[in-house]
């Protein structure tokens, strides 16, 4: 079997133009595999650490080089020399060097750019698909291999947006499960079009945000929801039908004092008046789908908003479970989210990924496989999702090289599967 022969990584930016990590692994039978990993802009305090210089005068703060050199100096020397398909042994050795809760000696960032690049070598190495090779460390392989139904983010708010003005953070279409992803595709691109038509016609700006989804000035987070309605009735798609509406409410960033802050409200709203709020527009939009509909320790919230919603809709933890086994635990004990978000960055390496996958499989959750907001043209994400058999993905607009990257990666793993 193939050896990691040499670790290589450097400086390279980010579809926002912020700092990330490119790690190189090459083996000694010449494979080679090169992974960039993402940022997030909306985090959760619960994630692992990214390390930044924090050096002013060095983009703005935001340069990479103490990760990377803890690569070339840590990580590198430990793990030369080692079986490339021994990913678990590969990554136990760098939680191992971390020593840390939370990935914040050598930085997540660090961690997760050579776990991912050592995956990619051996997968070549191995001469299987990506998505493939990561099915072998798939323990619940019984559930078919198959495409995941994508949720494509077509109008940002929250920090994602250029504007500023909506408070939710993303909202959704996604396609009923019964589609093709080539027809679950060519839905969601149809409906973005048509809403920038939309907004164009109502002389609102069709600018883009982080995640390619437009995102106009508007009074209201109902009036987005409105606006999306609209554009989707003016075409043949039906929803509740073809296509759900969903909401990522990205609750973290509208609270303050304890009290929710949204424009829909003159005055604050506590847990019970957001949960009413969520549940009077559900009787006009019928949500298929919330995330983080309340705030990452709100934990006596997220019980009731799962006991009042999860009947007719998903209830997704993201900044509340963080990809991390013991928050997790704690929202299945509580009863709090009936699917979770899974993104590699959160935790660091590839195998606690797919171990938290795992984890929420088991007890019965959807598992949504998600990017960032700051990406990179790296498509490991779509291959992972495949891999694990995910419900849903979450890659932004099929707008944006950094999102139509996975989106088209897809594409050619939903060709390959045909022909198997």
């Amino acid at each position: 079997m193939a050896k990691i022969k040499q670790i290589l990584a450097r400086q390279i930016l980010n579809a926002k133009g912020h700092p990330t990590i490119e790690t190189t692994v090459i083996l000694s039978d010449g494979a080679y595999g090169i992974a960039s990993v993402p940022t997030g802009t909306s985090t959760g305090k619960y994630e692992a650490v990214e390390l930044r210089d924090n050096d002013e005068k060095k983009f703005q703060g935001l340069s990479v080089n103490n990760a990377i050199s803890n690569i070339a100096n840590l990580i590198a020397p430990t793990l030369i020399g080692m079986e490339a398909s021994r990913q678990q042994d590969i990554d136990k050795k760098m939680i191992q060097l971390d020593g840390t809760q939370n990935k914040s000696k050598l930085g997540s960032n660090a961690i997760l750019s050579v776990s991912i690049a050592v995956a990619k070598a051996s997968a070549r190495s191995s001469v299987l698909p990506l998505y493939m090779y990561l099915r072998e460390y798939v323990k619940n392989d019984k559930v078919p291999l198959k495409i995941p139904t994508p949720a494509f983010n077509v109008i940002n708010g929250g920090k994602h947006a250029s504007s500023g003005n909506l408070d939710f953070q993303e909202f959704l279409v996604i396609p009923a499960t019964s589609k093709s992803y080539e027809e679950a595709l060519e839905l969601g691109t149809t409906i973005y079009f048509t809403l920038k038509k939309t907004f164009a016609e109502n002389n609102l700006s069709t600018l883009i945000g982080d995640e390619g989804g437009f995102s106009p000035k508007l009074a209201t987070n109902q009036d987005a929801l409105q606006a999306l309605r609209q554009a989707i009735e003016t075409t043949n798609i039906r929803i509740g039908f073809d296509v759900f509406l969903g909401l990522d409410a990205a609750a973290n960033n509208i609270l303050s004092e304890h009290r929710y802050h949204i424009k829909d409200k003159a005055m604050a709203l506590d847990s019970k008046d957001l949960i009413a709020f969520y549940e009077a527009m559900n009787k006009d939009y019928h949500f298929l789908y919330l995330e983080d509909g309340l705030a990452e320790d709100d934990w006596e919230g997220w019980t009731q908003l799962c006991a009042r919603m999860s009947q007719q809709t998903l209830i997704v933890g993201d900044d509340l479970t963080a990809t991390n086994p013991y928050r997790l635990q704690t929202a299945l004990n509580k009863k709090a989210i009936s699917g979770i978000i899974i993104k590699p960055n959160q935790i660091g390496t590839v195998i606690e990924s797919l171990a938290v996958v795992e984890m929420a499989r088991q007890s019965g959750l959807r598992i949504i496989a998600s990017h960032r907001s700051g990406e990179t043209n790296d498509d490991f994400i779509a291959d992972f999702a495949v891999a694990v058999s995910a419900d849903y993905v979450k890659f932004g607009a099929p707008q944006r090289g950094e999102r139509v990257a996975k989106y088209n990666r897809l594409l050619q793993i939903e060709r390959q599967l045909k022909s198997i």
